[in-house]
């Protein structure tokens, strides 16, 4: 099959390009990116010297759909909210790598992301894209919207507590980190290697896009309304993501109970992988894979749950959790080309 994609010059679409050389049933058709058109994407990025590729091409609508079974938008979210539905008019499947279709209000969009929400009738359609949660819509969606990075290790850290109803639905404290690449490949001073390197800095303190989005899909799985306190750190990685969360029980369960919960929910789900009582993963023990790694302990003192939920956040956050999700919507099986061991050391 093959397949589009939008922003092929960000970290999100390489790490897409990536991926899709080593999958076995698809071929890149195209690579879009404005900036780049007409260049020989190994002349903008050397790394890809030698590597079989369409040159990058300009943002025509008709022109990119023609040819394809499916588009990657690894896009601003303003892009794909005003891309995607000419591309769902034309009748090609949409992957969203952004958060243009992740929230069901149009309202709540356009406040968290400053921009004209897409059609009400197409935020219904579009289908959330947490692959662990929602695998049967997937199956017939025509525009997946892929979680943020931030949402994807927060959701999988609370799935199974939250459809047990096991904690305080309105304890949940989320302190986030992530490496660098999350903030893409735009300059700014926020990302400068001075201002980054052996320095850590909280950043969109009540107030980041992806709070919208963790509440609206706790909000759903309870059924009733939600709220999170949600904060987020800057750290001297290049990739990786650790959200450590405190929840509040309602009963008293001991660690191995709810380790054996996750273990049970997460039984089928190949990329969600618990840790062992006593143990925690690391962002380096994902670096370059799929996975999320949990691990998990119960404070008796304060009656409290800490989970620690660990991913790569171009890869389980990103271009990997797409690629799954394009496994799952094709009928692939869902591990294909995403069988990768961590990069250790």
């Amino acid at each position: 099959m093959k397949v589009g994609i939008l922003g092929g010059s960000g970290y999100g679409g390489l790490e897409l390009i990536r991926l899709l050389l080593m999958h076995p049933y698809v071929e890149i058709e195209k690579v879009v990116s404005p900036s780049y058109a007409g260049q020989e994407l190994s002349s903008v990025f050397p790394h890809l010297n030698q590597v079989e590729l369409p040159s990058f091409v300009e943002l025509d609508a008709l022109e990119v759909a023609e040819g394809v079974d499916l588009i990657f938008f690894a896009t601003p979210a303003d892009v794909s909210a005003t891309y995607i539905p000419t591309f769902h008019g034309l009748g090609v499947p949409c992957i969203d790598l952004s958060g243009g279709f992740r929230l069901r209000d149009g309202a709540v969009f356009e406040e968290w992301y400053n921009h004209a929400s897409p059609s009400s009738e197409l935020l219904r359609e579009a289908v959330y894209g947490l692959t662990e949660l929602n695998p049967e819509q997937i199956e017939h969606a025509n525009i997946i919207a892929n979680p943020g990075c931030y949402p994807t290790a927060t959701l999988l850290g609370l799935l199974p507590i939250m459809k047990e109803k096991w904690l305080s639905r309105n304890s949940i404290i989320i302190d986030g980190k992530s490496g660098v690449s999350g903030a893409g490949r735009k300059v700014g001073l926020g990302t400068h290697f001075a201002e980054v390197n052996e320095n850590i800095s909280a950043y969109k303190v009540n107030e980041h896009q992806h709070i919208p989005e963790i509440e609206q899909v706790l909000s759903e799985l309870v059924k009733k309304e939600t709220r999170v306190s949600f904060t987020t750190h800057l750290i001297p990685l290049t990739r990786g993501m650790m959200c450590t969360l405190y929840v509040g029980m309602k009963e008293s369960h001991s660690t191995a109970e709810i380790i054996a919960l996750y273990e049970a929910y997460y039984e089928n789900h190949p990329f969600v992988r618990i840790f062992s009582e006593g143990t925690f993963p690391t962002p380096k023990g994902v670096a370059g894979t799929n996975y999320c790694d949990i691990g998990l302990s119960v404070d008796h003192r304060t009656k409290r749950i800490t989970i620690v939920s660990c991913i790569d956040n171009l890869m389980k956050g990103a271009a990997g959790q797409a690629v799954q999700n394009m496994n799952v919507r094709f009928g692939f099986p869902e591990k294909t080309g995403l069988v990768l061991t961590p990069v250790f050391p």
